[in-house]
């Protein structure tokens, strides 16, 4: 199948969260012709609430996403339910993108806004409570759990500073060592200035109540009190269908920690592959929603002037040249038009 034979777009959007809804309304805002393509995984789903995002601030995340399909059909921006199987360059220029068990359509110019998975901790009901009572980002969550008993779980080298970081919303944090590496004798130090305290041993599980965390189970069976629980995912960019392209993921380290993987770009979201932009937590891992929905409109604004940009150039061409394609199609449909008539 050809590009010529599929439908096509002046830009498809793969992936419809807060950074590509965005870069699709400034896109369909300028006039092109645009379709995102949504799976319908977004990384927020097991939140209630989003925060930090002014003038939506509490909004659940379906409502958001859901007025925010409606604002870019609204300037004629296209929304789709499906995966993204793969991309391919084209030879004479744009893609071909490949939806599993759906059509094919061809775009001039990609926005990836994949996203990333939070790949957690494997503790035993970890998983089920993430997102709610389980967290990560205490400006997403934190004042939801304020003056609550708080649990940090330590991985790595960075849970020192992630208790301290959850202190500000509590007086009652208490460190989980866990898998973490010993404390040095500074960090000890820091710590009870803050009267935060210490728990060794591994976690080997969380207890419930009526759907809510009440307390973390160390190995010998003892439980603490607790009522949130703080844990630093690895954070992964969803990356594979760039990765088809050509592009390779980058890790980024925290403290000489490895915390993630993600797709490296430049401040508007072009990435090294000519006609492919990203924007969102693919390319930077601690975006929150406002911040993703930012970067969307910066890559919006970049693909617009980079399709302006060539568009030009094939008008100057054009009018430049002697004989062009286009005079040339004129000319024979004139002579054809002509023999139809018998001159």
């Amino acid at each position: 199948m050809t590009a010529e034979e599929v439908q096509r777009y002046d830009v498809v959007v793969v992936g419809g969260g807060a950074a590509g809804l965005s870069g699709a309304l400034t896109l369909a805002r300028a006039r092109r012709s645009v379709l995102v393509i949504d799976g319908g995984r977004p990384r927020n789903a097991p939140a209630a609430h989003v925060h930090t995002y002014l003038t939506s601030e509490g909004m659940q995340p379906s409502e958001l996403l859901a007025a925010g399909r409606a604002e870019v059909a609204d300037y004629g921006g296209e929304i789709m339910t499906g995966h993204v199987a793969a991309a391919e360059r084209l030879d004479a220029g744009g893609f071909l993108v490949v939806l599993d068990g759906g059509p094919t359509v061809a775009a001039d110019r990609l926005l990836v806004t994949t996203g990333l998975v939070d790949e957690l901790p494997q503790i035993p009901g970890l998983a089920e409570r993430w997102g709610r009572d389980v967290l990560h980002c205490p400006y997403c969550h934190g004042w939801e759990v304020r003056d609550e008993p708080i649990g940090i779980l330590a991985t790595g080298p960075l849970a020192v500073h992630q208790a301290l970081l959850w202190r500000q919303w509590s007086k009652d944090v208490t460190l989980f060592l866990h898998t973490a590496p010993a404390l040095t004798d500074d960090e000890r130090e820091r710590l009870a200035a803050r009267d935060i305290a210490v728990v060794e041993g591994q976690v080997t599980g969380l207890e419930a109540e009526d759907d809510r965390l009440t307390g973390v189970r160390l190995a010998g069976g003892r439980v603490v009190a607790r009522r949130a629980l703080a844990t630093t995912p690895r954070f992964t960019a969803r990356a594979e269908l760039l990765t088809g392209l050509g592009l390779e993921t980058t890790v980024q380290e925290m403290g000489g920690h490895v915390i993630g993987s993600y797709i490296a770009a430049d401040p508007t979201g072009a990435t090294s592959v000519p006609g492919v932009w990203v924007a969102g937590n693919v390319a930077n891992l601690m975006d929150q929603v406002i911040g993703a929905a930012a970067a969307g409109v910066r890559a919006g604004a970049a693909i617009n002037a980079d399709l302006i940009a060539e568009e030009t150039r094939r008008a100057v061409a054009d009018r430049r040249a002697p004989f062009s394609a286009a005079m040339e199609r004129e000319v024979s449909e004139a002579v054809l038009g002509d023999r139809r008539h018998g001159l």
